[in-house]
């Protein structure tokens, strides 16, 4: 499985490919990226299987990210501390699986 991890944060990156890195070996980090806006091409390019997406960033939110995309052939997870995008996030396809 390839994922990328999009996110203005890096301390958000750092621990999340940490988290996997010690508990899902099986998951290949093909990048990661701090510019929202740069992160349309790299998936273009890179053609994960999901990505790591934070919704709050500046100039492009994850939500404004994935409307760019014709068609999204890949999952997405949410990364985000604002349960306020639940919503739009089930719009977007987004699951609970707890």
């Amino acid at each position: 499985m390839k994922c990328i991890i999009i996110d203005d944060e890096n301390h958000c990156i750092k621990t999340l490919t940490n988290l996997l890195e010690n508990n899902f070996p099986e998951v290949e980090i093909l990048a990661n990226c701090l510019e929202s806006e740069k992160a349309y091409d790299l998936i273009l390019r890179l053609k994960p299987d999901f990505i790591f997406l934070d919704i709050e960033m500046p100039f492009l939110n994850g939500f404004d990210l994935l409307t760019k995309f014709d068609r999204i052939d890949f999952d997405v997870i949410f990364t985000t501390a604002y349960d306020s995008y639940a919503i739009k996030a089930i719009k977007f396809s987004a699951l609970d699986t707890f």
